[in-house]
């Protein structure tokens, strides 16, 4: 099946009704280092670009009151990369939170953190939950970080709580059911994401929001993501509007039609 891109999307062009718009975008942001390489640039610098692009995702999402936006910023997997990339990762993110959060409290968006930050230096992890701390009671925009982040690990962790609750006597493994379950993991108090966008042209989730992902429209588009732009974000939104989400039932039919 070929998955349609912003880039051979004619109606990508079309005006966007504002009650269709989805209530939680998640992306994966990828491309940095292709962005860098493609111009004889150090991989930090695509990092650094594509922070700009966090900008642009963020002033959208609250221009078009989009409630929840989601943003892969640094997988589990990241770990294995090089020492000095690493470093510059998390340096640019504690550059970031230095430099935006203030901008972002008065906007009143809210920041919150998923993923393993244990992994991080003790800096940082004091550094995002005072973050936290300090937005918690902002509703304009839920935006979420995913830090050191695995969809497969997340799912582990909340299984091994799940037993230790029912093992305790605090859950009852007979009423288990798909909500309860949901609400032990990281995400227990965000919604699936209405919509998961992949940059850079490649099709797949890399182990993002495995559970959450089960009924969300995936578009996967060949932008890099240090060129994604607000412009680029409205042509997704207008390919995500022209699809029919069905969550499992025939075409026109109510959830109690049979």
């Amino acid at each position: 099946m070929v998955l349609p891109t912003v880039q051979n999307t004619v109606e990508a062009f079309a005006p966007i009704k504002k009650s269709e718009f989805p209530q939680h975008v998640a992306i994966i942001m990828d491309g940095n280092s292709r962005w860098a390489e493609a111009r004889g640039l150090p991989r930090i610098a695509g990092h650094r670009a594509g922070a700009q692009s966090v900008k642009q995702a963020v002033e959208y999402a609250v221009e078009k009151k989009i409630k929840w936006l989601t943003l892969f910023a640094f997988s589990s997997e990241n770990w294995q990369r090089p020492p000095q990339e690493i470093s510059d990762l998390t340096g640019l993110l504690k550059y970031y939170l230095k430099n935006e959060v203030q901008k972002l409290n008065k906007q009143k968006i809210r920041i919150r953190v998923i993923g393993d930050i244990t992994r991080f230096d003790t800096s940082l992890q004091k550094e995002l939950r005072a973050v936290e701390t300090l937005t918690k009671k902002n509703d304009t925009l839920i935006l979420t970080l995913a830090l050191s982040y695995g969809g497969r690990g997340e799912i582990v962790q909340a299984v091994k709580n799940v037993c230790q609750d029912i093992l305790n006597k605090h859950a009852d493994i007979e009423k288990l059911s798909e909500s309860i379950f949901a609400s032990y993991l990281f995400t227990m108090d965000i919604p699936d994401p209405d919509l998961i966008l992949r940059t850079s042209g490649e099709c797949r989730l890399s182990n993002f929001l495995l559970w959450q992902a089960a009924y969300s429209e995936l578009i996967f588009i060949d932008t890099l993501w240090p060129d994604f732009n607000k412009e680029e974000f409205r042509k997704v939104i207008n390919i995500y509007v022209r699809r029919e989400r069905r969550f499992g039932k025939r075409p026109g039919l109510n959830v109690s039609d049979k």
